[in-house]
């Protein structure tokens, strides 16, 4: 979870069509993958890591000699029958030290997808006869005319254990979504990094706008199986159905899996990173205002009630858990849109997808906020995830279903159009314990209010800390309403405070829900 991962490489890749003899009559759906799904979670976990060609280890293949290794443009699957979809695949070893087995199906066939070498471009290498044809693909990127009709761009990439990126129009890359997270976030135990070991590309017709893919999940602690189509566009999006069967650990011995119970079972987990912003009380030896993937999470609980939770970069993990039952949505965003925020020529954060969920009704559960300290902007630190309150029982299809969404600012405005639009944190020049809070909101229904009657602030915070004082002004040069909280720590107190603040007038709710969670230094 805590590494980075690197979706985006800096050579070239591409493949053909020429894929394996051997096409078997079958009609692949979720119910088919379903059923391999549960016939391996009957045996203990098989690590595809075992099946990695020692040439191909990370102590046989280093960094510069894995960037040596470049896919044939001119090899993406699909190219021969001129389709708009294009995929190619990412050579496996180095850091990708799990092969994944890909087919392609149709209709009526399905058929493997077989390691070539002559896919690659292996520079001054040679390796290429040490790699068996059944070794696998470290993963695989999609290619779709997205910015303009004449030009295949990347549309997104698979790559490493479950993790996923995905790009709408005019975007960048930036944080990532993964098919499941397990023990994500919990001191007791260890974190467990789901597998997609299997995939089945299912073969575009020449005008169809939507890719549909199947996949198998494996772990120590559960198998299953996904359904993908993905609709490329201004926002792209991916309607996702999974299966899950968790095995039996009394049936399977100890040895053979070293699997504790699992205690969080993270639907949908996004992961990001969030090094500074206009929120940080630490400052780092660093050219630009700003670094981060994302800044904030956006809730939209069963009630109605939107939450808007600042992200942060904390000295020591935080664990914030939400009660979320009938949660109707909730995604990392990328509120910030405007370069001269970041002022980096390099990395187009002011680009970067915000991603949001829509669960297929997901019942009684908690949303989970996990967030670890970072140095740097190389490491993804934050994570979010829903947790059902129910767990499955062994061996019995668990089945979950949402809608992902890579969208930048218009469709960020949609889905809360009276927001918060930063958060600003340090001392109060009158008192030496107090922290100074400034919130900025704006929306069309707060900016209808007149100067002269500015709204209420209905501000909280927990037992540990309390609330001296209250002001609310508005900004006419950032035409916002800005907040301003003086909140004091109890004595002695080292826990994290939690706090909350709403603009309204009388009851009426003008705003969504700012939330945070400050820690003392």
């Amino acid at each position: 979870m805590w590494r980075r991962v690197c979706l985006i490489l800096t050579f070239g890749l591409a493949l053909t069509s020429r894929i394996a003899s051997g096409a078997e009559s079958a009609e692949v759906n979720l119910d088919y993958v379903a059923q391999r799904a549960l016939e391996r979670a009957q045996k203990p976990f098989h690590s595809p890591r075992a099946d990695l060609p020692k040439v191909l280890r990370q102590d046989s293949l280093d960094y510069d000699k894995y960037r040596d290794i470049r896919f044939r443009r001119d090899q993406a699957l699909w190219t021969e029958d001129d389709l708009s979809f294009r995929v190619e695949f990412f050579h496996p070893g180095y850091l990708y030290q799990e092969p994944v087995h890909v087919n392609e199906f149709t209709a009526t066939h399905v058929q493997p997808i077989r390691f070539v070498q002559n896919f690659f471009d292996y520079g001054k290498l040679k390796i290429q006869n040490q790699i068996p044809a059944n070794t696998g693909y470290a993963g695989f990127r999609i290619l779709y005319p997205l910015n303009k009709t004449n030009r295949l761009d990347e549309l997104g990439a698979f790559l490493g254990a479950s993790y996923f990126r995905l790009l709408g129009k005019d975007q960048r890359y930036g944080l990532s979504a993964r098919g499941l997270a397990l023990n994500t976030g919990e001191p007791d135990r260890p974190e467990e990094f789901p597998i997609f070991t299997d995939w089945w590309l299912g073969k575009p017709q020449k005008d169809d706008t939507t890719l549909t893919l199947f996949a198998i999940l494996d772990s120590v602690s559960c198998t299953g199986a996904y359904e993908f189509h993905i609709r490329p566009g201004e926002t792209t999006v991916a309607d996702i159905d999974a299966v899950i069967y968790f095995r039996d650990q009394k049936k399977i011995p100890a040895a053979s899996t070293n699997a504790q119970p699992v205690k969080t079972i993270g639907f949908a987990p996004l992961t990001s990173m969030f090094w500074f912003g206009k929120n940080s009380e630490r400052k780092f030896d660093d050219y630009r205002p700003e670094v981060h993937d994302s800044d904030g999470l956006l809730v939209r609980m069963g009630n109605g009630e939107t939450l808007w939770r600042p992200l942060d970069n904390p000295v020591v993990m935080r664990h914030q858990i939400f009660s979320a039952p009938g949660i109707k949505g909730f995604g990392l965003l990328q509120r910030e849109r405007n370069f001269a925020a970041y002022q980096d020529s390099f990395n187009f954060y002011h680009l970067e997808p915000s991603v949001w969920i829509e669960p297929h009704g997901w019942g009684d559960g908690d949303l989970h906020l996990v967030e670890l300290n970072t140095a740097y902007e190389g490491l993804d630190n934050v994570v979010a995830f829903w947790d059902p309150k129910n767990k499955p029982a062994p061996l019995q299809p668990f089945r979950f279903g949402y809608t992902l969404k890579w969208q930048t600012s218009d469709a960020d405005v949609k889905l809360s159009e009276n927001r918060v639009v930063s958060t600003r944190i340090g001392l109060d020049p009158s008192c030496a314990d107090c922290r100074q809070i400034v919130i900025d909101f704006t929306g069309p229904r707060l900016d209808a209010i007149p100067e002269n009657e500015p709204p209420q602030a209905i501000a909280n915070c927990s037992f540990n800390a309390v609330i001296l004082n209250n002001q609310v002004i508005r900004d006419l040069d950032l035409k916002t309403w800005r907040v301003i909280l003086k909140m004091q720590p109890k004595p002695g107190n080292a826990d994290p405070v939690d706090l909350r603040c709403t603009l309204q007038r009388g009851t009426n709710i003008l705003s969504e829900t700012w939330t945070y969670q400050w820690s003392p230094p």
